[in-house]
């Protein structure tokens, strides 16, 4: 069977176009992948339109609007997550501008879908009572014990991604003062982030453990999964949730129950905010690219002061009773307000 144009340019969108001259990151094309995925899906399901008989004429704002209200309705992704969807349906767009101008009326009005304003959640994140606690459900003695108290550790000591830290490779990491780890962030974007001096010694015990303090070893991943293979971000959360859950039937208040990386990234840079330090030098710690983006945890920080100041003053001050509870004639003055 002749393959179609929209299998064709799909094609190459994903195997030149992404990583050749836009540069991105496996894990943006993947991630992009796994959208075009959910919409050959919507389209064979929902539309009657088989993959291999989809053409670029089929690729319309009509289709893509019922593919994101699909994505939401039936398969119940937050609206980030439709957003994000978006995003790769846009990205595909930009390049057959260029590719296959033949429908660029289409494109346009397809580049015109506005995203989704999401309500802000308020960031959930541990106290310092809490990491200890999750840290000592560590057996560092146990089969992975140790392998899984270094990644907790780095997660909290540095707030990297999940992404980035399943990256991170032995020659990432530097045991010379000053300590560093070279972190592979979004967009590949490299970054160096210090490492605690409390940290080191439990870092070169793990790579000693692992024989990783040979230079034929330098090529390998940090961390390694049970099949000695790259870890996988549903492999770190998996482990978090593991000793969460040991964690919580300790305490319940101090961990949170849908426990993830991210999280953890969310503790570490409250961590450092309560601390005193400034918020460019946590943009440049988590790697965010505009410190517009660190602001949401000043935010999340003053609500909490705003929330301690109001419970206090309730103590400390009276309750006192509003004068239009008590005064009829302001009611009455209220009530004709709008008729003078």
């Amino acid at each position: 069977m002749k393959p179609t144009d929209f299998a064709t340019l799909l094609s190459r969108y994903f195997t030149r176009y992404l990583p050749n001259e836009c540069g991105s990151s496996p894990q943006t094309i993947d991630s992009y992948r796994n959208a075009f995925i959910f919409y050959l899906e919507y389209m064979e399901s929902v539309r009657g339109i088989k993959p291999e008989n989809l053409s670029v004429k089929d690729y319309s704002r009509e289709s893509i609007l019922g593919f994101l209200t699909w994505l939401e309705e039936e398969r119940g992704n937050s609206t980030a997550t439709r957003n994000y969807r978006l995003a790769a349906m846009k990205g595909f767009v930009h390049y057959l501008k260029y590719e296959f101008p033949d429908y660029m009326e289409e494109y346009q009005r397809i580049l015109g879908i506005p995203l989704k304003k999401a309500e802000q959640k308020e960031i959930s994140y541990m106290k310092t009572e809490g990491v200890e606690l999750l840290v000592n459900q560590i057996d560092v003695n146990a089969t992975n014990g140790l392998r899984d108290y270094v990644m907790v550790l780095i997660l909290y000591t540095t707030g990297v991604r999940v992404s980035e830290l399943v990256n991170i490779k032995v020659r990432d990491i530097s045991l010379t003062e000053p300590y560093t780890i070279r972190i592979h962030g979004k967009g590949n974007k490299g970054r160096y982030v210090p490492l605690m001096k409390t940290a080191v010694p439990h870092i070169k015990r793990y790579l000693s453990y692992m024989h990783y303090d040979s230079e034929t070893k330098y090529e390998e991943y940090l961390f390694k999964n049970h099949m000695n293979a790259q870890f996988t971000r549903q492999g770190i959360n998996y482990v978090l949730k593991k000793y969460g859950s040991k964690a919580r039937e300790i305490s319940k208040e101090l961990i949170p129950e849908d426990l993830t990386a991210h999280k953890m990234r969310h503790t570490t840079a409250m961590e450092l905010l309560t601390s005193g330090v400034d918020l460019v030098y946590i943009r440049d710690l988590l790697g965010h690219s505009s410190v517009t983006t660190t602001e949401i945890y000043a935010r999340t920080d003053a609500k909490m002061k705003r929330k301690a100041i109001e419970a206090a003053s309730k103590e400390i001050l009276p309750q006192e009773e509003a004068v239009w509870d008590s005064d009829s004639n302001l009611k009455e003055w209220l009530k004709t307000f709008n008729r003078r």
